[in-house]
């Protein structure tokens, strides 16, 4: 099982979390900032995986932007370089060609593809085409819902103007 799943910039500022193990929130940013620090003090040639206190630690660069996932002992760690794969294609796929802007300006939509991939730490959904139209179905939600309180407001206007209200 995933414990947590952080995206963070070559800089080190982080610009995605998701935790599937509860922790302390001063635990959290103890945990964050060591990872990043540890991380980006590896060479590009050092392997994207590491040992670290009681997890194991992988990661991949992917322009510049760092995915990296923490994991239990037992899990695969190739397993595991697969699913940030997979998640980076939901993103290529969503934004055409993501980078870091995408992810800072739509994160809530980031988050969205994350979690129809995994749930709890583990892997949901392994169709591309499946987590793509779930995606697509919340996008015409939004619109829909989007529209329909603009219709609202325009007849709460109306109505104000003519005394009704």
């Amino acid at each position: 099982m995933m414990q947590f799943m952080l995206l963070f910039s070559r800089q080190g500022k982080l610009r995605l979390q998701k935790w599937y193990v509860a922790h302390p929130d001063k635990l959290k940013k103890k945990i964050t900032r060591e990872l990043i620090t540890t991380i980006l003090a590896r060479k590009p040639k050092m392997s994207s995986f590491l040992e670290w206190k009681d997890v194991k630690v992988v990661y991949k660069r992917y322009a510049s932007l760092y995915f990296c996932c923490a994991i239990e002992q037992n899990d695969n760690e190739l397993l595991t370089l697969e699913i940030i794969h997979r998640y980076v294609e939901l993103l290529d796929k969503y934004f055409g060609s993501v980078c870091e802007l995408d992810i800072i300006f739509n994160f809530e939509k980031a988050y969205f593809i994350l979690d129809e991939l995994l749930v709890g730490g583990e892997i949901q959904e392994t169709s591309k085409k499946n987590v793509l139209k779930a995606i697509a179905s919340q996008d015409l939600l939004q619109e829909y819902q989007f529209t329909q309180d603009e219709k609202d407001e325009a007849v709460e206007g109306a109505l104000r103007e003519i005394g009704l209200l």
